[in-house]
Parts: C-alpha cells; sequence; structure tokens
C-alpha cells in the first residue's frame, strides 16, 4: 500500500489520476490537493510514498512545490505533470531532483510503469536507509567514559587520512568498531571495507587469501581468484588478530605496503593497489618482536597511529549505557521489551569483563531471553 500525493487543479485530471491509481491498485491511499499552496500544507501534515504534482497551477507553481520536497522530503519521488507546451520546463523539473514528468493527457501505460517504478525506488531507499540504520548501530561506540572519549578523539583526527593505524586491545573490546568507524569517517567510505582475520586461515593460505592466486597454481586453485588487496581497491583492509600472521606472510605484506603493488600466487604480474591498512591485535607486538615472531619493520610500517581501546574492567561507568544499547537492539529483533532492575544493574557493574563487551552483550541477550521482567538481581548472578 503506498499513500500517494495528487496536486494539480484541473478537477478532470485529478480524477483520471485517481481512477488510474486505484484501478493499478485499490490498496493505495489517494490524497488530492487542487493548488500548489495546498500540496504544501498536505506535505507538512502528512507523510507520502510518492507525489504527482502539476507544472502550471495557481499560487504556487509545480517548480516552487518540487524545490520545497527536494528540500525537505528528498528521499519522496515526485512525477512532474506537464501540458504539451511546458516540456522545456518539465525537463528543467528533472535536474532539480523530479523522478519523471508525465505530459497532458496521461499515457495509461506510461503512467502506471513511472508509478510503480517510482514506489519500488522509494521502498528501496527506504530499506537501505533501514539496513544503514543497523550497520550503524552495530559499529556504534556506546559509552561516555574518559578512555572512550579519548579513542573517538583519535579516530576524528586519523579517520580522513590515508594514514595507517595500529588497534591495541584485549579480545571483545571492540577493536572491529573502531576500524568500522575509521573507514565510515574516510574518503574511502563509498568503497568496499575488507576485513580479513588472519588468526581464522591457515598459514599455507593466507597468501592466497590476501594476494589471490591464478589457476593451476595450487592443487586446489581451478580458478583464478582475487585477493582480499584488489578486493579492497580504492578502500579500506582491515588485518585482524595480525600478530597471527606467519613470518613469510608478513615479508610479502611488508613488500606490498612499500611498493603499493602486490603479486598474486603463481602470477609473475604485479598489480597496483590504492588500499588503506588497518590493523588490530590483542598482542603485545613489541614483545613479539623481541622473541622473532614479528617483524619490526613491519611493525613500523603499521603503527603510523596507534590506538588503545580499554577493556571493559577499566570503563564500568559505560555498563549501563551499554545495556541499554544492547536491549534495544534486542527489541528491534523482535524481542518483547525488556528492563533490568538497578540492583542486577549495579551486580554487572561489579562483575569481572575478562571477555569484555562481546561478553556483556552475550550476557545481556542470555538474561533477556531467560530472565523475568524486570531483570532480578538473583537472575543477573545467576547468568553473569
Amino acid at each position: 500500500m503506498a499513500r500517494i500525493l495528487i496536486i494539480e487543479d484541473e478537477k478532470a485530471i485529478r480524477n483520471v489520476l485517481r481512477n488510474i491509481l486505484m484501478n493499478e491498485d485499490k490498496s493505495h491511499q489517494v490524497f488530492e490537493a487542487e493548488d500548489g499552496e495546498m500540496g504544501l500544507t498536505q506535505l507538512t501534515e502528512n507523510t507520502f510514498d510518492l507525489v504527482l504534482c502539476d507544472i502550471k497551477m495557481p499560487k504556487k507553481d509545480g517548480i516552487e512545490v518540487l524545490e520545497f520536497i527536494m528540500k525537505s522530503y528528498g528521499d519522496t519521488p515526485t512525477v512532474m505533470i506537464s501540458g504539451h507546451g511546458d516540456i522545456d520546463t518539465a525537463v528543467a523539473c528533472i535536474k532539480r531532483g523530479a523522478y519523471d514528468y508525465i505530459a497532458k493527457p496521461p499515457d495509461l501505460n506510461r503512467l502506471v510503469t513511472t508509478i510503480r517504478q517510482a514506489i519500488d525506488r522509494k521502498t528501496l531507499l527506504h530499506e537501505n536507509k533501514r539496513l544503514r540504520k543497523k550497520v550503524d548501530n552495530k559499529f556504534a561506540m556506546i559509552g561516555k567514559s574518559k578512555s572512550l572519549e579519548n579513542v573517538r578523539s583519535i579516530i576524528k583526527k586519523v579517520a580522513p587520512t590515508d594514514a595507517r593505524v595500529l588497534i591495541n586491545g584485549p579480545n571483545g573490546s571492540g577493536k572491529e568498531i573502531v576500524a568500522n568507524q575509521l573507514h565510515q569517517l574516510s574518503a574511502r567510505s563509498k568503497q568496499y571495507f575488507i576485513e580479513v582475520n588472519c588468526a581464522a586461515i591457515p598459514s599455507e593460505l593466507i597468501e592466497s587469501e590476501l594476494f589471490g592466486h591464478i589457476k593451476g597454481s595450487f592443487t586446489s586453485a581451478i580458478k583464478d581468484r582475487k585477493g582480499k588487496f584488489e578486493l579492497a581497491n580504492g578502500g579500506t583492509l582491515f588485518l585482524d588478530e595480525i600478530g597471527d600472521m606467519s613470518l613469510s606472510a608478513q615479508a610479502k605484506v611488508l613488500r606490498a605496503l612499500q611498493e603499493n603493488r602486490i603479486t598474486p600466487v603463481g602470477s609473475g604480474k604485479s598489480i597496483p593497489v590504492d588500499v588503506r591498512i588497518i590493523a588490530a591485535t590483542n598482542k603485545n607486538l613489541k614483545k613479539e618482536i623481541e622473541e622473532r615472531r614479528f617483524r619490526e619493520d613491519l611493525y613500523h610500517r603499521l603503527s603510523v597511529i596507534v590506538i588503545d581501546v580499554p577493556s571493559l574492567n577499566s570503563r564500568k561507568q559505560d555498563i549501563p549505557e551499554l545495556i541499554d544499547h544492547f536491549l534495544n537492539n534486542l527489541k528491534d529483533q523482535g524481542f518483547a521489551p525488556k528492563t533490568f532492575t538497578q540492583e542486577a544493574i549495579d551486580h554487572l557493574k561489579s562483575a569481572d569483563w575478562t571477555g569484555n563487551v562481546r561478553e556483556l552483550r552475550n550476557v545481556v541477550e542470555r538474561l533477556h531471553i531467560l530472565g523475568s521482567n524486570p531483570v532480578l538481581l538473583e537472575e543477573a548472578s545467576k547468568y553473569s
């Protein structure tokens, strides 16, 4: 069902448009305005999925209405209705942001097709916004502790640059969130953010994963495959748990960073790449260097900027806000709203969070599913 506003000063044309819309889908809700001024009133009092707007009207013409829509409701598709003498004006409206224009008298097939496409576009934009909000919510940095504010400050300064960043922090503390924030606030945000978990890939496959391979380069290479460096070209490559990368792979990563070129496994031809590198680890890389498990030259290439993500135990004042955040996420997933008693929250604030934010999230979800409403101290003590 779509909510559609017709702004047209000729009653006969309004009736034709209404009949076409209702014949197309009887579930449509159709609203009417007989001039531009009334149209603006309708727009400020209601929300619409589509606007059909005449160009030549008394009081306020269609161009004024279009400018208002583009300024205030830019994602609402607007189809301009034009007389034969208004085609040049209609084309100008397209340049101003109109979705399309229809000549009078309206052609049935053309109008129906345009309406369907415009409504589909609005639905797609709405879905994209919903997904974007979901993604943004997933990678939100929750809390107002001094240590977290310091991380935010560094991100704000570093994100617009192409400087390489090394993120230190214990497992579950939010290193991936920091990496995503750096990408989303950068000039590369419209390009790919590619993540590689170096700890999860066998050492014999890491080079193929990073640099790609050509068909026949090893037994299971049945076709050419692009590596993560090439896939992230123009964007950001996040090397998570880089402290677990083999020394041989480290040498090739170092070369790629030095030359901004990669060579797929089995190929004699190098490929230029433009990639921003963000790395993360839960290990002390300086100690790893001393014990000859990590290359010092690679460390210095990666650590132009170092961001230390605090453990949850060091910022327990953020726990109530984190609990609210996780509960809101659960509500968005279709779970019935639930709250925690102050005693339960105080208990969670006093707990030892060796698994950091990830562990807290799991406990909140567990209590939300298994606990009463509100969640009581005894339950928080049992499940945390």
